[in-house]
């Protein structure tokens, strides 16, 4: 894909987020690889729904800005899962409403933090583990999401939101609003009698699947 097609796909994308509420205001970032080096990413203090292609950050492979405005301020979270994850063609970040209130909740599984509802779900995310909290911005956040992004292309940050790397970037938003659609049913069925998949079930798909 060239550049300019690239930057067009990255603003088409953070516009449907934002026009759906899967962000708001200045939150959520997206990146993508570049054709020649590096990454795309969406300015710091930009909202989705207002992109300019013209505007996007280029950083080199070197992690240093070469034209665009500055990054988003959360950077961090992208570089570490393309260091992490080589086949990620691209990472969605959002601060979406329902992922961030299950991510407040007490008592989650820190391995698997939400119930595997829908096939659907374990085809797009597969496992989310809980990432503690850290300070938005701290190298330490930056540590924590490297510890798992090995094993898992999304990881879900307590009291922030979810992080989420695909192949394309059209992938990662497809993971990123699966992954939302099941944190509202979790909320929604909260309290009551609920039937997940049960564990065979979830290893028979995993076993029909390989999961990125």
């Amino acid at each position: 894909m060239s550049d300019a097609s690239l930057r067009e796909e990255v603003c088409r994308c953070g516009a449907s987020l934002f026009g759906r509420g899967l962000t708001f205001g200045s939150t959520g970032n997206l990146s993508v690889r570049h054709p020649d080096g590096g990454w795309l990413m969406t300015p710091t203090n930009a909202s989705l729904g207002e992109l300019d292609p013209a505007r996007l950050s280029h950083i080199g492979d070197d992690g240093h800005l070469v034209s665009g405005d500055p990054p988003t301020k959360e950077a961090f979270l992208h570089r570490v899962m393309y260091a992490e994850r080589q086949g990620a063609g691209a990472v969605v970040h959002l601060h979406s409403t329902h992922s961030v209130a299950v991510s407040c909740l007490h008592g989650l599984d820190p391995c698997d933090c939400l119930p595997p509802l829908t096939a659907y779900y374990i085809m797009r995310v597969g496992r989310l583990p809980l990432v503690p909290y850290h300070p938005p911005g701290d190298d330490s956040l930056a540590r924590a999401v490297a510890k798992l992004a090995g094993k898992h292309h999304a990881v879900l940050l307590a009291n922030h939101g979810p992080v989420v790397a695909g192949t394309s970037l059209a992938n990662a938003v497809y993971a990123t609003e699966e992954l939302e659609e099941t944190a509202k049913l979790t909320l929604m069925l909260h309290g009551r009698d609920t039937r997940p998949l049960t564990p065979e079930q979830v290893e028979d798909l995993r076993s029909r699947l390989k999961l990125w």
